[in-house]
């Protein structure tokens, strides 16, 4: 019997990087495209340095009709009527990157049934944005639509991995790159309080993988995350413990100001008050059905972080937030 191929776009992100080796030690033949190049450690796994997006590249491994395509990519609203019929057209089973930003607030835990920010929404600038909740749940609609049901829909939570460690809306630089470089970080004093869902690339790549070939799965969409859930102010003191992170909270208004001062620019106020600001305890118990796999299973949060934070280079070449450095400067 040949290994089952399947393709995965965006092979070097949070959560590819883990589920490869898990589909690799299935005895799946993986391709893995990514704008980073990759050496592989697996003789079933090759990877392909390129950018995925491009039509020519696409038409080209399209072409060899994988078994299963898993794309972390993310298109807007432009691309989604092209791109994603596509892709069913040329595979047995797509697995389509969706998010749990998608969900409004209205429902805790959040469960794949959870009213969606684009059905429910009475923000008209935002539904009739390219945010990213937005074409994630357009990306949806197409495939609810289509009467070939070979994909399956994944809505991880946040996620961090390896040079991914999120406190409210901001990313790595801002957080580790700034406990490195010995300095505090900024945080909006409204998110204090707010549960928030954060898990391990490493689990969620596992459950992605685990979705593969199940017929179940087809025509269905599931959350991809721990159940464990904290408030961001226990967060902010993982990472105080872990790195000696000191966080410093002040007013939303100031804080969207430090990200981005251009007051037309609302992506930073729609990440914050749209996700991050929103109760995120999250249901999982329909990809763990589904799956065969247990909460306990789940990488603590705790130790997740102190290990992905441990492989981190102290001379890694962080962006420095002068705007933040100046807004603290003036706190004195």
């Amino acid at each position: 019997m040949k290994p089952e191929r399947v393709l995965v776009l965006g092979a070097t992100g949070a959560m590819a990087r883990y589920m490869i080796p898990f589909l690799a030690e299935k005895g799946c033949q993986v391709d893995g495209v990514a704008l980073d190049a990759e050496e592989s450690k697996y003789p079933n796994v090759k990877y392909i340095q390129g950018n995925a997006k491009d039509p020519e590249l696409r038409t080209e491994y399209l072409a060899k009709n994988y078994d299963a395509i898993v794309d972390f990519l993310t298109y807007g609203t432009a691309d989604i009527p092209s791109v994603l019929p596509q892709m069913l057209d040329h595979t047995g089973h797509y697995v389509f990157l969706s998010s749990g930003r998608v969900y409004d607030n209205l429902e805790k835990p959040v469960r794949e049934t959870s009213p969606r920010l684009i059905d429910t929404s009475k923000d008209p600038l935002l539904l009739n944005s390219d945010d990213y909740c937005m074409y994630k749940a357009r990306g949806e609609n197409l495939l609810f639509s289509m009467k070939r049901k070979n994909w399956t829909i994944v809505r991880p939570a946040t996620t961090y991995s390896y040079l991914r460690y999120q406190l409210v809306t901001l990313e790595a630089a801002d957080t580790v790159g700034r406990a490195f470089a010995g300095k505090r970080v900024v945080v909006p004093e409204q998110a204090r309080n707010k549960p928030a869902t954060l898990s391990w690339g490493g689990d969620a790549g596992r459950m992605i993988g685990a979705l593969l070939f199940c017929d179940s799965a087809l025509g269905e969409a599931y959350n991809v995350n721990s159940a464990e859930h904290h408030t961001w102010q226990e967060i902010a003191d993982y990472y105080k413990d872990i790195c000696n992170l000191n966080a410093v909270w002040v007013d939303k208004e100031d804080y969207l100001k430090i990200l981005n001062p251009d007051p037309y620019n609302p992506r930073p106020r729609w990440q914050l008050e749209y996700a991050r600001l929103f109760d995120r305890e999250v249901d999982n118990s329909k990809v763990l059905a589904a799956t065969g796999m247990k909460q306990s299973d789940m990488m603590p949060l705790y130790d997740g972080l102190k290990m992905e934070i441990s492989r981190t280079p102290r001379d890694y070449p962080w962006r420095n937030n002068q705007r933040m450095d100046d807004y603290l400067a003036a706190m004195k």
